[in-house]
């Protein structure tokens, strides 16, 4: 029986080896048959998702990162970078053209700026000039004005820059504003581009100068402030007002744009002058009013400016439309615009500019004319005057037949909740029957 068991599970063990047992440490006697430790082999791991795990390098969390990326990993990363580095780079180099630009103007312009004003920019009046009087207040105050050089521009944004001066017979103060082309943002520059070549009513980005002088007109006792050698502009011989007119010299190409976007403008004739270079037209309401402005100064400055003058107006009108008698009130101004040149040179506009700070000396001293001449002027503004009243009246006649129409549906509504049913019933029926009478008649008239 015992054989047959342990044929059944495994046969018989073997004798011990007795050298082995006598020899070795009894407590590891079970161990004596193993295998030597060079003998031993180890089967490969297996992969979970297929493969064999290679083990010539172990596992650690603390591996490269070069190991298991690489670079072409971030390309839509790249090209974002890639873009915003662009970008960066052209606004930086467009703000740098902007005020490059402006300071070119400046520098070109200061010298007819400090010659005609005591005060420019809008640092006010300097504390070292604050207790002269006289020359001296004079030359203290210019030689603040070269010393301010650039500063003499302020820089309002990116493509806006705009400088200020007074302190001049006949005129208030003059505001000075450089619009440019927005370089460091050329999508904008270009979405402007576009809607200037397919819509007349967007105009193409350009570099240009609006500047805007006003005159004192008589009224230098509410304009002047309190400052030292003020009261000598306000000497009772000092007359500064001149006849209120429309007048202006424009270029061809902008004739159309100016006129449809100011309203004063609208108001006078165009009439080519052989004094003037082809390229230029007058505007005025007179032609007595043209032979006293077109000086030969005045036409050379303008031959000088060439192509880029935009237009040179003296005005007592409104740009915008009025829409109320009240906003029809005079008030004298001078307007000049033109184009920067790419180049920044500025020899052959600053005459035009210097015409223009010192126009008003020409009007205070010459611009009165004959009663003819200011009741052809008064004509016109009499009827923008009888055109603005006549809708105002239409306006309010409009507003008196609403309110007419909202009391009498007030007191028939009043009238009707007062009945009852019946009563109601009755005098939607007798309303109705009026309506349709009054339908007929006017049927019947109109055939």
């Amino acid at each position: 029986m015992a054989n047959i068991l342990n044929s059944l599970f495994g046969g018989g063990k073997p004798a011990a080896d007795p050298v082995r047992v006598q020899t070795g440490d009894s407590d590891f006697a079970d161990f004596a048959g193993g295998a030597e430790p060079g003998q031993i082999s180890f089967p490969p791991a297996s992969n979970p998702l297929g493969g064999a795990v290679s083990t010539g390098r172990p596992y650690t969390k603390w591996y490269n990162v070069h190991e298991r990326h690489s670079l072409s990993e971030f390309k839509a990363e790249g090209a974002i970078l890639s873009a915003i580095a662009v970008v960066l780079l052209l606004h930086l180099f467009g703000a740098r053209a902007n005020r490059t630009k402006a300071k070119k103007w400046i520098r070109a312009n200061a010298v007819p700026l400090n010659a005609e004003f005591a005060l420019v920019g809008f640092s006010g009046v300097p504390a070292i000039a604050a207790d002269k009087t006289g020359d001296d207040l004079l030359q203290a105050l210019n030689h603040v004005n070269v010393q301010k050089g650039d500063s003499l521009l302020k820089e309002k944004s990116l493509f806006e820059f705009a400088t200020y001066a007074t302190g001049r017979a006949n005129v208030a103060f003059v505001d000075v504003k450089l619009t440019l082309k927005k370089r460091f943002n050329p999508i904008t520059t270009f979405i402007e581009y576009a809607l200037g070549f397919f819509f007349d009513s967007f105009g193409q980005p350009q570099d240009c100068l609006e500047a805007t002088l006003y005159p004192f007109d008589g009224k230098e006792a509410l304009t002047v402030p309190g400052l030292p050698g003020a009261a000598e502009l306000r000497a009772k011989d000092n007359k500064t007002s001149f006849d209120a007119f429309v007048w202006g010299i424009v270029h061809k190409e902008s004739m159309k744009q100016v006129r449809d976007d100011r309203y004063d403008v609208s108001l006078t004739v165009t009439k080519d002058n052989a004094k003037l270079p082809t390229w230029l037209t007058v505007m005025t309401e007179s032609a007595e009013v043209t032979d006293l402005l077109l000086t030969p100064e005045l036409i050379k400055a303008a031959e000088q400016a060439g192509d880029l003058l935009e237009y040179l107006i003296i005005s007592d009108q409104p740009t915008e439309k009025p829409t109320a008698i009240d906003e029809t009130a005079p008030r004298k101004r001078i307007f000049l615009k033109y184009r920067l040149p790419s180049d920044n040179n500025y020899d052959n506009l600053v005459p035009i500019f210097h015409q223009f700070l010192r126009i008003s000396d020409l009007l205070v001293r010459s611009a009165h004319f004959r009663p003819e001449v200011l009741r052809k002027i008064k004509a016109v503004r009499d009827d923008a005057i009888k055109r603005i009243q006549k809708v105002e009246e239409d306006e309010k006649a409009e507003e008196r037949t609403i309110e007419r129409e909202k009391a009498k549906k007030a007191k028939r509504d009043a009238e009707l909740k007062a009945l009852d049913a019946k009563a109601q019933k009755k005098y939607l029926d007798k309303e109705r029957d009026k309506e349709m009478r009054k339908s007929m008649k006017r049927t019947t008239a109109r055939a």
